[in-house]
């Protein structure tokens, strides 16, 4: 007898031990089967059918994404959360056949459809005003432009950015980076990264091992104290809201939308996809392929603007 409860539990240290997933993407798992468990109402593998699964599909498409408020209508799980979901537990269901038991066939979940994912964007000009943003007379003005260069200069994901210590190699204009599933992959900073982040740096007088701290009077008695006051990734995303704010960009900004901007970036200028998977750290090319729909529809627009010219004359 394999109780499910306990497969789980087995289940959960192995993607944190052996896959090397981040303990957020544990916890997430935990979540995604516990609420399965809790539908199935199940203890054992082979009592999974295919109609309690048909069911639990339904259960999702259904299930409130979050508590309404008194008189607004129930907002449910949209597609990608539901197909999270999905994926936890087909990765659940494999890991169970490979302990040789039986249980239900994860071949036969299939995720939902999703829209075409759409990437938020800025512009260039948006770009080089958020870049100007942050006021160097200040040392949290001089954190936050080497914040905003390195995020364009290496596509960077927040989480990444945040994990860096002052003690690296910038000598070379390399770092090696630590990124999902424990891959190590090379970025590249450019000059004015690189003099951005050495200008911060130099004006530092702790003694914490984070490259990016807190500055403010609230961080102060935890330095005396010697505790780390690493920035954390919510606060880097709102330092990334409030430049967006002073540079008049009224869309949706974040490190991602940087990120996303790097990647654009590289292939208008001839990258090829590869390398940008590379650069990006994306495990599937099929996740970078994203970024071609919008460097296509760039290069539409270009034809129309100029090559159209000839149908007018």
């Amino acid at each position: 007898m394999h109780p499910l409860s306990a497969l789980k539990a087995d289940f959960l240290q192995y993607i944190e031990i052996e896959k090397g997933r981040s303990a957020l993407t544990v916890r997430n798992y935990d979540h995604y089967l516990t609420r399965f468990l809790d539908f199935a109402k199940v203890e054992s593998p082979s009592d999974i059918t295919e109609a309690m699964m048909r069911e639990y599909r339904v259960y999702l498409n259904r299930h409130p994404a979050r508590a309404a408020k008194k008189g607004q209508a129930v907002e449910t799980l949209d597609k990608k959360t539901q197909n999270y979901h999905l994926i936890a537990l087909r990765a659940f269901f494999k890991y169970i056949r490979k302990r040789g038991v039986a249980g239900y066939d994860p071949e036969r979940i299939e995720l939902a459809k999703t829209q075409q994912r759409e990437l938020d964007l800025i512009t260039e000009r948006e770009l080089s005003n958020l870049m100007a943003a942050p006021d160097t007379s200040t040392i949290a003005g001089l954190r936050d432009k080497a914040i905003l260069e390195l995020f364009f200069s290496t596509g960077l994901r927040v989480s990444e950015l945040c994990s860096l210590d002052r003690d690296l190699d910038l000598t070379t204009g390399e770092v090696s980076i630590r990124g999902k599933g424990g891959k190590i992959r090379v970025v590249f900073i450019s000059g004015a990264a690189l003099d951005a982040v050495k200008k911060y740096l130099a004006s530092r007088v702790d003694i914490d091992e984070a490259m990016f701290i807190d500055h403010s009077p609230r961080a102060h008695s935890r330095m005396v104290k010697e505790e780390s006051v690493r920035l954390t990734p919510r606060s880097v995303e709102r330092c990334v809201e409030k430049y967006a704010t002073i540079a008049g960009i009224a869309k949706k900004c974040s490190p991602h939308v940087i990120r996303h901007s790097f990647a654009t970036d590289l292939l208008y200028n001839g990258a090829d996809l590869r390398t940008v998977q590379m650069m990006l750290g994306h495990a599937s090319i099929a996740t970078t392929q994203i970024y071609t729909n919008v460097t296509n529809k760039f290069l539409r627009d270009q034809f129309e603007k100029f090559h159209s010219k000839r149908d007018k004359k």
